[in-house]
C-alpha cells in the first residue's frame, strides 16, 4: 500500500495487507479490493482473482454489486429534494405515494392479516429515511404472517428474481397492512426501496438520471449504475454465496448475462461501482457537502445523513433485533446508514456507513477524516466475508497515526 508520510504508518499499512491476504489465501475469499484514505493520503490494494478458481486479477478499477452499501448513495437523492423544499420531512408522502394512503396496521405484529385496526396517522418523508415507516426486515417476526407476505409480494433478492417495475412494486406493497403504526418502529431495508421510488415520482425522472446529473456526474461517479454496460462486463466479478455448511463456492449471479449485466424495471438499493467512486462520494460527506467548489448536499443536508435519528424508543427496537441475531447494531441509524453512538469495538464514535449482503463496507469517520472501502463479492451466506470485514476495520484503525 505504499510509503506513509501523513495519517496512516509504514506499519500499520503493512497488517492491513498481511490480514487481507491471509483471508485470500485462505481460499475463502477468492479476491478483494481494498482503500483506505486519510488527510489527503489514499492507498488501494487489489489481492486475489475475481473468479474462485482463479483467473483475471483483481484491479483497482474492479466493479463490485454494492447491496445495501448503495443505501448511503441514493438517500441522497432524497436530501437534494429536501434542501430545495420539494419535499419536506415531516409531510405525509400520500400525494406522491396513494398507495400508501390510509393505512391499516396488524393488531399484533406477529399476528393475522386480516386483523387490523386504522393507522393513527399518515406516513412521512422522516419515516421512510428513518426506516420506520412501519414495514420491513424484523428478526424478530421472521416467522410471521406479516413477513411472509412482504416477502413474497416485494423481495427480489439474487434467489427470487427480479422486482417488477416500480408501479407495480407499490400496487403490491399497497396490499398489505403495516406491522407497527407509522414512526414507532426502526426496520430494515424495505423503506429505503420506497425513498427510491418517491424521489422518482417527484422529479419525474428515472431515479438513476436524476443520481446521475444530481451526485455521479459530478462526482466523477462514472462507473456506478444500475447495471455494467457489455465494454466493461470483464471488471465485474461473478457473486459467489457460500455453502453455510461445505462453503463449497456457490454462483449467485454470473457477470456476462447475470442481472447486473442488463438494466433493471425496479432501480432501488442495488448499484454497481468502484472503490475510487465510492470514496469521491464518502469524501464529500467528509467535507460537508462540497466535491472541490461545487456544492452537491448542504451542510445540515450531510448532517441529517450522518448523525443519529432515532427516537430511544426507536433505537431499543433496533438494538433488540440485532442482538436477536448475534450482531452488534453499529449504535444509531442516520438516513440511509448506520452511524456509531458509543465505542463498542475500534472505530470512533461518529463513524458513518454501512455493509452489503454481497459483501462490502464502506464507512466514513469524522473524528480520524478517515474513509474506508473494502469490496468483495462473497454474500453473507456464511460467516467469511463478515470475519473479513471485521478484520480489516480493526487493522485500519490501528494503521493511523498522528
Amino acid at each position: 500500500m505504499g510509503q506513509s508520510n501523513k495519517g496512516f504508518s509504514e506499519t500499520g499499512l503493512h497488517k492491513i495487507r498481511n490480514v487481507l491476504a491471509r483471508h485470500v489465501d485462505s481460499g475463502k475469499i477468492p479476491g478483494v479490493v481494498a482503500l483506505v484514505s486519510r488527510n489527503g493520503e489514499t492507498h488501494v490494494k487489489a489481492l486475489g482473482t475475481m473468479r474462485h478458481d482463479g483467473g483475471a486479477p483483481m484491479r483497482r478499477d474492479t466493479i463490485f454489486r454494492m447491496a445495501s452499501t448503495s443505501k448511503p448513495v441514493t438517500m441522497a437523492a432524497m436530501m437534494i429534494l429536501l434542501d430545495e423544499c420539494r419535499l419536506r420531512l415531516d409531510e405525509p408522502v400520500d400525494p406522491w405515494l396513494p398507495e400508501l394512503a390510509n393505512r391499516k396496521v396488524l393488531k399484533r405484529p406477529d399476528g393475522p392479516l386480516d386483523e387490523a385496526v386504522p393507522a393513527r396517522r399518515p406516513i412521512t418523508v422522516r419515516d421512510l429515511l428513518t426506516s420506520t415507516f412501519g414495514l420491513g426486515v424484523d428478526f424478530e417476526l421472521l416467522n410471521s404472517p406479516i413477513r411472509a407476505a412482504t416477502f413474497e409480494k416485494t423481495d427480489y433478492s439474487v434467489a427470487s428474481g427480479p422486482a417488477p417495475e416500480p408501479d407495480e412494486w407499490m400496487r403490491r406493497l399497497g396490499e398489505l397492512p403495516l406491522s407497527y403504526q407509522p414512526g414507532e418502529r426502526w426496520q430494515y431495508d424495505l423503506s429505503n426501496e420506497v425513498v427510491c421510488v418517491l424521489v422518482a415520482r417527484v422529479t419525474g425522472q428515472p431515479l438513476e438520471t436524476f443520481l446521475r446529473e444530481r451526485i455521479l456526474d459530478p462526482l466523477g461517479m462514472k462507473d456506478t449504475g444500475y447495471h455494467v454496460p457489455a465494454d466493461k462486463i470483464d471488471r465485474l466479478p461473478p457473486l459467489y454465496g457460500p455453502d453455510p455448511q461445505t462453503g463449497e463456492f456457490l454462483v449467485w449471479d454470473e457477470a456476462a448475462g447475470g442481472r447486473a449485466s442488463h438494466p433493471p424495471a425496479f432501480q432501488g438499493c442495488a448499484l454497481v461501482s468502484t472503490v475510487d467512486d465510492y470514496h469521491a462520494y464518502f469524501q464529500m460527506l467528509l467535507n460537508h457537502g462540497m466535491h472541490g467548489s461545487e456544492r452537491i448536499l448542504s451542510r445540515t443536508a450531510v448532517e441529517l445523513m450522518t448523525t443519529n435519528r432515532l427516537t430511544p424508543e426507536q433505537q431499543a427496537a433496533r438494538d433488540t433485533m440485532y442482538r436477536n441475531i448475534g450482531h452488534a447494531s453499529h449504535g444509531g441509524w442516520g438516513f440511509g446508514m448506520a452511524v456509531r453512538t458509543y465505542r463498542g469495538d475500534y472505530a470512533s464514535i461518529g463513524q458513518f456507513g454501512w455493509d452489503g449482503g454481497t459483501g462490502t463496507t464502506v464507512y466514513a469517520d469524522p473524528d480520524k477524516q478517515l474513509t474506508g472501502i473494502l469490496l468483495t463479492q462473497v454474500g453473507m451466506s456464511n460467516a467469511d466475508s463478515q470475519h473479513l470485514i471485521q478484520d480489516f476495520w480493526t487493522t485500519v484503525y490501528q494503521a493511523i497515526e498522528d
